[in-house]
């Protein structure tokens, strides 16, 4: 689609309240621009299924006895669809309408994702210098005519007003590319990664992959919203996005359905990957870690080190570390558990006259009066301790997905060993008969 075809839904809605996780939709309203001319509208009044706050009828006049006959969302979420298929998605403000939007089709389990361009935004780069953005603000800034303010169609046709006054500006579509794309220039993009492709990506929880040319993981990383993140990422100018720009390939990604979850695969993927610019960023936040190894006994001990490529070369890394005296902390805190000697775990010196194995506090491995295999069932106790990010089991539960389902999720160290989702609540007790296990 060349620029000149572009086509935009600029669209308003009115609301039971600010939150779109809580809140619903009263009001929508629909403009579709081609050529900076008008060539549909839509409008809708919508019955929100709950009373309409007494402060929000105030502001929008929108009583509940006037929806109390409207359409429900699920009854007018096709014509949405329709309306605005193969559009950009405009609003004054757009995370505000794009929110509510998104969070009405989540509810029916239906994905709702569009290119969304904010006139707020385009506002501030095409009339410098005005006080304020508000739409308020540039109605009376440009003496706009409007009947019912803060009426979904009214607010509507004011934003298409002033958008027309943006598409008169001799840089408009620099600056109307420059927003769709977060500042990402095409011919700068690495790799058969196309600026199409990116806007295919999900806005959902989860973990994404960047590869380099021959399919190697260079970059893992999560987030809540994944194409938001993987636009930050290539929009920035830093030393991290100028190496992944480089690098880069090819991007893959997975979802979660919620953060937790994808905070717990990332670490394990990075953990497992090791990818090079994450290794290279996690040395500068973590500059030690520890490891395991065998000693030319067969008895498993533990050390630190600093981080960097050549410390860390076949080494069997446990975990990463802020500071020295957290990574000597975790040991001994370990080796006190399991009663470990503290010379194989590169705390101290042993020998013969030993304190620990005086005192009876160590079973004397260095001094090889403890066999290897025995004292090894305790060392690799302590090795999963070494290994875990939580020290107890627990339950979590969230929304997730497109289905609002509850999520249920048992975890155990740094591995989700179930996960359930349920349409409903259901009694502690029947859990265990649903559980089914999730290997990350």
């Amino acid at each position: 689609m060349s620029k000149k075809e572009k086509i935009y839904s600029i669209i308003d809605i009115e609301t039971t309240g600010g939150m779109s996780s809580r809140d619903r939709i009263t009001e929508i309203a629909m403009v579709k621009v081609k050529g900076g001319e008008i060539i549909d509208r839509y409008e809708s009044l919508i019955n929100p299924e709950r009373s309409i706050p007494t402060e929000i009828t105030r502001i929008t006049g929108i009583t509940n006895r006037m929806v109390e006959d409207a359409p429900k969302f699920y009854e007018i979420a096709k014509k949405i669809v329709d309306f605005t298929e193969d559009s950009i998605f405009v609003a004054h403000n757009v995370n505000f309408d794009y929110n509510f939007i998104r969070e009405e089709f989540k509810s029916l389990g239906y994905t709702y994702s569009k290119k969304v361009l904010c006139t707020v935004k385009l506002s501030r780069r095409a009339f410098p210098g005005l006080r304020s953005y508000s739409l308020g603000n540039l109605i009376q800034h440009f003496g706009i005519s409007v009947l019912n303010r803060h009426r979904a169609m009214d607010d509507v046709l004011a934003t298409f007003d002033i958008f027309s006054r943006i598409l008169q500006g001799e840089r408009h579509e620099e600056q109307i590319d420059g927003l769709l794309n977060g500042g990402i220039k095409e011919f700068n993009l690495p790799g058969n990664i196309t600026m199409e492709y990116l806007h295919t990506l999900p806005e959902e929880p989860g973990v994404y992959y960047f590869y380099n040319v021959h399919g190697t993981v260079i970059y893992v990383g999560k987030s809540i919203n994944i194409r938001s993140r993987i636009f930050q990422h290539l929009g920035t100018i830093d030393a991290k996005t100028e190496k992944l720009s480089k690098q880069s390939h090819a991007i893959s990604f997975e979802l979660t359905g919620n953060e937790l979850v994808a905070m717990l695969l990332e670490s394990k993927e990075i953990k497992s990957l090791r990818p090079e610019i994450n290794k290279a960023q996690r040395t500068q936040e973590y500059p030690y870690f520890i490891f395991s190894y065998r000693d030319e006994k067969g008895f498993l001990c533990f050390d630190f080190d600093r981080s960097g490529k050549k410390n860390e070369k076949d080494k069997e890394i446990l975990s990463y570390v802020a500071t020295k005296q957290g990574a000597k902390s975790s040991i001994y805190h370990v080796a006190k558990s399991f009663g470990l000697c503290l010379g194989k775990c590169g705390l101290n010196e042993c020998g013969m006259d030993c304190f620990y194995v005086h005192s009876q506090e160590c079973y004397g491995a260095s001094v090889m009066k403890e066999d290897p295999i025995e004292y090894n069932v305790r060392a690799l106790e302590g090795k999963e301790l070494l290994y875990k990010i939580f020290r107890e089991d627990f339950f979590s539960s969230s929304t997730a997905g497109t289905m609002r389902k509850k999520l249920w999720c048992w975890y155990r160290t740094d591995i989700i060993k179930v996960m359930v989702t349920c349409r409903k609540t259901i009694w502690i007790w029947a859990w265990k008969s649903g559980l089914k296990p999730l290997k990350l």
